[in-house]
Parts: C-alpha cells; sequence; structure tokens
C-alpha cells in the first residue's frame, strides 16, 4: 500500500488585522464662567501704541533733551582766546598749527574775549598781570572755562618761591583743568581738551557759572 504525502497540507493562514478601538475622551471638570455682568468688564483692553504729533507730521526725526543738544554743541565749538603769557603759550601756539590740526575737534582759537569760551593761561602768572588775566575772565560770556597749562600756571612752577608770582591761577579764577608739565606737550594740551569736552557734556545740566 503507498502512502503519498500532500505538500499543501502543510499551510499557514493569517488572521485578519483588527483596528483598536478609539477611547473615550476624557472629560475635563467645568470650570464656572463669569458672572455675565462682570464678564464685558473683564476683556482685555486693546492696547494701541501712541504716536506724538510731531512723529505724525515729520516721521524719522529723533527726539533728546535740549540740554544735552545744547551741551554737544558746546563741546564741539570750543573757542579758546589766543593769549600767552610766558614759554607755555610757545606750546599752546604750535598745538594750535596744521601738524596736530584742534580745528577736526571744532576748537577754533578767538582773538576776543567777547565770543571766548574757554581761556587758556598759559605760562606764569604775576601778580602784575594777575588783574589782567582776571579782567579777561570777566569779559567773556557764560558758559565759560579755564584750562591752567603748565606747572607756572598751577601752582607757580620754578619761580613759586618769587613773592611776586602768583601760587596758581585758581586764586583768582576758577580752573576747571590742569596740564602738568614745564612745559607741557601739545598732546597734553589736546587731552586736556578732550577732558574739558566731557566736562561740558557731565555739567549740562548747568544753565551758567
Amino acid at each position: 500500500m503507498a502512502v503519498t504525502s500532500d505538500p499543501i497540507a502543510t499551510t499557514t493562514t493569517t488572521e485578519p488585522a483588527t483596528t483598536p478601538t478609539p477611547a473615550e475622551p476624557m472629560t475635563l471638570p467645568v470650570i464656572p464662567g463669569e458672572h455675565p455682568n462682570e464678564a464685558p468688564r473683564l476683556v482685555p483692553i486693546e492696547v494701541v501704541p501712541g504716536k506724538a504729533l510731531y512723529k505724525q507730521i515729520l516721521p524719522g526725526v529723533m527726539q533728546v533733551p535740549l540740554d544735552l543738544v545744547l551741551a554737544a554743541s558746546r563741546k564741539s565749538s570750543l573757542w579758546p582766546m589766543t593769549f600767552g603769557l610766558a614759554c607755555c603759550a610757545i606750546e599752546m601756539i604750535a598745538t594750535y598749527m596744521a601738524h596736530y590740526d584742534l580745528d577736526r575737534f571744532g576748537i577754533v582759537p578767538w582773538p576776543s574775549p567777547r565770543q571766548s569760551d574757554v581761556m587758556i593761561v598759559a605760562g606764569t602768572v604775576t601778580k602784575k598781570m594777575a588783574p589782567a588775566v582776571k579782567l579777561l575772565y570777566e569779559q567773556m560770556p557764560n558758559p565759560k572755562w579755564v584750562i591752567s597749562m603748565g606747572a607756572c600756571a598751577t601752582n607757580g612752577g620754578p619761580y613759586t618761591r618769587y613773592d611776586r608770582v602768583l601760587q596758581g591761577v585758581d586764586k583768582i579764577i576758577p580752573v576747571d583743568v590742569y596740564v602738568p608739565g614745564c612745559p607741557p606737550r601739545p598732546e597734553a594740551l589736546i587731552d586736556s581738551f578732550i577732558a574739558l569736552q566731557e566736562l561740558v557734556m557731565e555739567e549740562r545740566g548747568n544753565v551758567g557759572r
């Protein structure tokens, strides 16, 4: 008796994929709303940024304090008075020359005290010359500043033991910036002008002196 095996007898069958049932949505607790009478008052206000009138008429205009504009104008147009007392005046004159070019800072020497706003006391101040220096300072309009250039103008320098020499020009007029040296180089005077410009910006709230 012959036994035959059916090759198709061993077959695998795949069951159809079952789709997952969607989960039920989670129910949140009901939050009570505002009272109908209070709800309109609790609506956020729409913020509309304001615009100044001058910005509507002239767009692109920058708003700055007036004292800042005046101080910036003063520091960029310092007019030192041209007078010298002794050897420091030679260094002051050299600073005005083209090699150092003080005009790039807006600093222009002026021969009259009526329009000058900076006095550079360059040299030895004797008691005979002190009244003239004080008179020139009083003729300058406000606001005005003083630079004491050199050791002689600051404290008498090498002539401090002479009774006819003033022991510093600050004895008769107020001094804002002191420049040491005997004599100081033009670079030191330029540095004093930069320090004076910073001082002008710091005291911009002062109306006059």
